[in-house]
């Protein structure tokens, strides 16, 4: 390859990194200026989250700083890999992420906080307020999808102007409160999943899977992978017995309360490891031990002061 190609590739990767940087810079500040316009909004809000699938997740939290969790499969493990960070500046975020789809991410979000999803999904108040009949709305795998919608609505901190006027209209609201916060708070328990699977992983490839139940009904398995898989038989497949697999934390919140599934873990463990009990746990069982032969003895005893036909009684030693 002569000289003169090679000024001429040097100097157009110059001219290409000169363009990154000062579109990087135009990107920064235009996000700058949107982030510094609706402070207030997204502080009054309580942030934002701006992505949330499979293998990305974004939010913007009240101070403007971002979090973000990737997740990938690491080809060289063949395991997955979840990574989180915070974001603090805007001028970080422009590296990782297509200024446009960032956008396009608040759009979404402030559109779905609203509750102006795209599906039909609500009733009462909300489909009054979007304009939706009831016969509008849809049904998933026999449950009521409309709970989505709800969460948004609730979360968005609508208030009714008006007392009900009656206690069927007071039974509706409160339903679809009850609705809202149910959705809400198993959003909470998956994100808690997700935050332990993420901690755990560096932990699990070295324990391998772990079963935490495994009944005729449910089988809970948190893998070496770090993140949990589950397959139950629900109430309404009783009779027929079929398996549903829960994939992700979104479907096992479900099913599990995550208190129980991280005490059940740890059940789990001391049991596979009995050194995790410590000695107190030793001395304790010892205890028991100890006093359940004592209550064994002390019946023996009772029992062989009973008299027999012949008016003795027996002897058990």
């Amino acid at each position: 390859m002569d000289t003169s190609r090679n000024d001429q590739l040097g100097e157009l990767a110059a001219d290409a990194s000169l363009e990154r940087t000062d579109f990087l810079a135009t990107a920064s500040a235009q996000l700058s200026k949107f982030l510094d316009a609706n402070a207030e909004r997204i502080a009054d809000l309580g942030g934002l989250v701006l992505i949330d699938d499979e293998v990305d997740y974004l939010a913007i939290s009240e101070d403007l700083s971002f979090r973000s969790r990737s997740r990938y499969l690491d080809e060289a493990t063949g395991k997955w890999v979840t990574e989180t960070e915070v974001i603090d500046s805007a001028s970080e975020l422009v590296e990782l992420y297509n200024l446009a789809d960032v956008f396009a991410s608040f759009a979404e979000a402030t559109k779905a906080e609203a509750g102006l999803g795209e599906e039909p999904t609500a009733t009462g108040d909300l489909l009054k307020s979007a304009d939706i009949s009831p016969a509008e709305t849809v049904s998933l795998g026999g449950e009521n999808v409309y709970a989505a919608a709800a969460d948004d609505w609730a979360a968005a901190g609508h208030q009714y102007e008006e007392a009900p006027e009656g206690e069927e209209e007071a039974a509706e609201r409160l339903y679809d409160l009850a609705l809202a916060f149910q959705e809400r708070s198993q959003q909470t328990e998956a994100h808690l999943l997700e935050q332990f699977e993420s901690a755990a992983a560096q932990l699990t490839s070295v324990l391998g899977d772990l079963v935490i139940i495994d009944d005729e009904d449910e089988r809970l398995t948190l893998r070496a992978s770090g993140s949990f898989t589950a397959e139950v038989v629900p109430e309404a497949e009783v009779e027929t017995g079929t398996w549903r697999k829960l994939d992700g934390p979104d479907e096992i919140v479900e099913f599990y309360d995550p208190t129980d599934v991280f005490g059940d873990l740890a059940d789990t463990l001391a049991e596979a490891f009995p050194a995790l009990s410590g000695p107190a746990a030793e001395g304790e069982d010892e205890a028991e031990t100890d006093e359940a032969e004592g209550d064994a003895e002390e019946s023996d005893a009772e029992e062989g002061d009973e008299p027999t036909e012949n008016g003795e009684g027996d002897d058990h030693r």
